[in-house]
């Protein structure tokens, strides 16, 4: 039976440990290779699943009291909508690092070796610093072409670059609290990784009234706030990794460049990579053509995105609990424990997804009502939703394989199915369908990518994953 009280008394266990030696720290990370299967991978994914949920809120309450703007709240709510493409491809970044470097460490730390997991943790490090300042100079150089590329209007252009040109400022607070969070949960300690995103959304909820509508700040006061909540989450995140609760910390001597370290990052790293940045390509190809029938089909876009992410964001958090578990013991060779794992999690991730996405897709109404009270506005997202969001309904499926496969190192597989869903099936998909359904069409595109991507996913994964297990859970990448 699972012991959910005890998530909590161990977060605050690790808050409270300042004095906590290395050696004291480890027993976290034994946990991972012998603690029972079930509460385990609960145990670890709770808090990832909270934290995402929280982190959902950086994107989510803008949108709403943005949209809540008397006057001009419609307009705003698409002009931030077309930055969260630019947004998404420069947080893509740092999924190289924590979605590539993350599990090497843990399968290093499953091998005993702790030197090469350093390494990995320092020059991840350095490889957020390095694109935190490369994404920030050149988006900022070329911010009002980019974002008229991703569906803004000369309706909605200030308010975009009024929203982009603040969040930039806070770039590098981004790469790193997100970028290094999964070295938090690589260790064994989600309740520690969990308060750094909680730290920076509850920020987040306070300031964003305050700026907004208190010192009638509009745009650029939620982005604002959401800088000044960012930088919070980072500041937690550093303090963790550079002090003695850390059984695997941020040291000096490891803050060096080492190519080998680097390439294997971004061998593994590419997919997640992918994964997030074809999401912005995506936003670029359905805004830019949806601008042409209107700014209201791009305010729809944005609410139906919003409310896919409350599907997708939990299920992130659930891989990013499991995905520790099973690299540790795939580094260790315990097989059984790998296969326990998965099941654990393509059960979970696909009942929560399923039972959501039906939700929505027979309710658009309520949904749309929580982001915005323009009837024209709810109207249309009610008529959309259907075409944009059934296919999605399997998609917790796709979510568990592939982030079995980034768990277990496979690079090149995970990459494909990554490239699979959104550059393969869905921008062909959305440049092709309006010919035939019209507007309806691009909506359309999300629902076939999702559905296909998916049941190709699940049979690669059927047929591969025994292969991986029999060359032998202990092979060092």
């Amino acid at each position: 039976m699972m012991n959910f009280g005890a998530v909590p008394s161990g977060i605050f266990r690790c808050v409270r440990a300042d004095n906590m030696t290395g050696k004291d720290s480890i027993q976290y990370e034994n946990r991972l290779g012998t603690d029972r299967m079930l509460p385990l991978v609960f145990r670890m994914a709770l808090p990832s699943v909270i934290a995402q949920i929280v982190n959902l809120l950086y994107n989510i309450v803008d949108r709403i009291f943005i949209g809540r703007i008397p006057g001009i709240g419609t307009d705003a709510l698409a002009g931030v909508g077309v930055t969260g493409s630019v947004i998404i491809l420069i947080s893509a970044f740092s999924m190289i690092v924590g979605g590539g470097g993350a599990p090497l460490a843990s399968i290093a730390l499953g091998q005993g070796n702790r030197e090469r997991a350093g390494r990995i943790l320092g020059n991840g490090f350095l490889m957020l610093i390095s694109f935190a300042v490369i994404t920030a100079s050149l988006t900022y150089m070329f911010m009002e072409p980019l974002l008229m590329l991703t569906g803004a209007s000369e309706n909605t252009i200030g308010y975009a670059t009024d929203y982009l040109g603040i969040y930039l400022t806070g770039t590098v607070f981004v790469q790193i609290s997100t970028g290094l969070n999964s070295f938090i949960s690589a260790q064994g300690r989600p309740g520690i990784a969990m308060l750094s995103t909680v730290i920076g959304a509850v920020t987040n909820l306070v300031l964003d009234p305050v700026f907004i509508f208190g010192l009638e700040m509009g745009v650029k006061g939620a982005a604002l706030a959401t800088v000044i909540s960012q930088a919070l989450s980072a500041a937690w995140v550093l303090h963790f990794l550079f002090s003695r609760q850390a059984s695997l910390r941020i040291d000096r001597s490891h803050i060096r460049i080492d190519k080998k370290i680097i390439l294997a990052v971004f061998s593994l790293g590419v997919a997640p990579f992918v994964m997030s940045c074809t999401e912005s390509i995506v936003g670029f190809v359905l805004n830019g053509s949806l601008k042409h029938y209107g700014d209201i089909y791009v305010s729809t876009l944005t609410v139906l995105q919003s409310a896919m992410m409350f599907g997708s964001v939990p299920i992130t958090g659930f891989a990013q609990g499991f995905v520790p578990v099973a690299s540790y013991n795939f580094g260790q060779g315990n097989r059984e424990r790998v296969k326990s794992c998965f099941r654990i999690a393509v059960v979970t991730m696909f009942s929560f997804n399923f039972i959501l996405m039906l939700f929505m897709v027979l309710f658009p109404g309520a949904v749309a009502s929580f982001f915005t009270e323009d009837p024209v506005l709810i109207a249309h997202v009610r008529e959309m939703a259907p075409f944009f969001l059934t296919g999605s309904m399997i998609f917790g499926l796709q979510r568990a394989c592939q982030n079995t496969f980034i768990a277990l190192g496979q690079a090149k597989i995970s990459l494909f199915i990554a490239l699979l869903r959104k550059v393969f099936l869905l921008v062909p998909l959305a440049l092709t369908l309006p010919r035939l359904f019209g507007v309806e069409g691009i909506y359309l595109a999300e629902s076939v990518a999702d559905a296909t991507a998916a049941l190709c996913c699940i049979t690669i994964f059927i047929i591969v994953f025994p292969k991986i297990l029999e060359r032998g859970c202990a092979k060092k990448l």
